[in-house]
């Protein structure tokens, strides 16, 4: 499963996402949140308060590109 680290968050894909549109799984110790990336959007959250998941926002919409592209090649689109 692919895992990019971005600051102390680890946004990682799993092969079993393929049919689903492009997003990441952010993860801190027991904290993970679903993120959509077009657009960048919260599909849910568990363990983050505002202030951390408006961050982790901010962070995938700064690497957004990169996300993306990350995820179009490991999924072959």
């Amino acid at each position: 499963m692919p895992t990019i680290k971005i600051e102390r968050y680890k946004f990682r894909f799993y092969s079993s996402d393929a049919g689903e549109p492009p997003h990441v799984h952010v993860l801190d110790g027991d904290m993970v949140a679903k993120i959509w990336l077009q657009p960048v959007s919260t599909e849910y959250n568990r363990g983050y308060n505002r202030r951390e998941l408006n961050y982790i926002l901010k962070l995938t919409r700064t690497n957004q590109a990169r996300l993306l592209e990350n995820w179009n090649e490991y999924f072959n689109r």
